[in-house]
């Protein structure tokens, strides 16, 4: 029974859960949304399916949006999803739930899983000591999931309060996620740069070109900031606050497995 997973990662953390998800399954394959996404429509034949993102300002990503909305396969299909975040996903997995169904297909299962927190503009990248405990964390609930995909079991669609749902994921979410294609504006360069152009190979949307060795952003951004997480000389800096603070990707991903042009 093939299981076809599409994930969509900026720092590694949910390609991590993508891949120790799969490792669990038999015959899963792991697809890059950024891979398809330009597709007019994605057609699924496989018999499970999963989707996996981080949680983006208390919700989904838009290009997994997209993706979704894009998404075709057989209504019987078995979809489960799950989403990382490093503080509350409120009702992330829900907003997916009802995508979905607004196609006539089912979330079966939605799950929830921390992983160390990475949006720099707002704080550093927590100690070692409290990502490993996260990554513990991670272990176990992996086996949760991969338990309740490999029986095609229905499992919750996980999600915080209603009233914080409705808060974070519903009025936040609705006001702010309209903003972030143009959130790049805030991204620049200091000295430190030394024209490799890792950041337009990580960009998982081409929002990136270089102008005489120089990133330029062009306003379709996700705000994955894998561009910010994978500078190797730490140059690309967003508003004010992120000079000196620690950056992050996941210790087990590395950047040919995030580079989109090796998709």
């Amino acid at each position: 029974m093939k299981t076809a997973i599409y994930y969509f990662s900026g720092t590694g953390n949910s390609l991590k859960v993508a891949k120790d998800i799969a490792s669990g399954l038999e015959s899963a394959e792991l697809i890059p949304i950024a891979k398809c996404i330009d597709q007019e429509s994605i057609y699924c034949s496989a018999d499970k399916i999963g989707v996996i993102f981080p949680v983006y300002i208390w919700g989904m990503p838009l290009i997994v949006v997209e993706f979704v909305k894009k998404l075709i396969t057989e209504k019987n299909a078995y979809i489960f999803g799950v989403t990382t975040c490093g503080g509350m996903a409120a009702g992330t997995m829900k907003q997916l739930d009802t995508l979905l169904e607004e196609k006539s297909l089912k979330l079966s299962a939605g799950f929830v899983i921390k992983m160390p927190g990475n949006y720099t503009p707002m704080y550093g990248a927590p100690a070692d000591v409290k990502q490993n405990k996260m990554f513990d964390k991670e272990s176990l609930k992996i086996k949760e999931i991969v338990e309740v995909v490999n029986n095609s079991g229905e499992g919750p669609v996980e999600s915080d309060f209603f009233l914080l749902n409705m808060i974070f994921s519903g009025l936040i979410y609705k006001a702010g996620s309209k903003n972030i294609p143009k959130m790049d504006k805030s991204f620049w360069v200091d000295e430190n740069c030394n024209h490799c152009g890792t950041c337009a190979k990580v960009c998982p949307v081409n929002n990136i070109e270089m102008e005489e060795g120089s990133p330029k952003w062009q306003s379709k951004c996700e705000q994955c900031l894998a561009c910010l997480q994978w500078c190797p000389s730490e140059a690309i800096q967003f508003g004010k606050k992120t000079p000196g603070r620690k950056r992050y990707h996941h210790p087990e991903i590395s950047l040919a497995d995030i580079r989109v042009d090796n998709c």
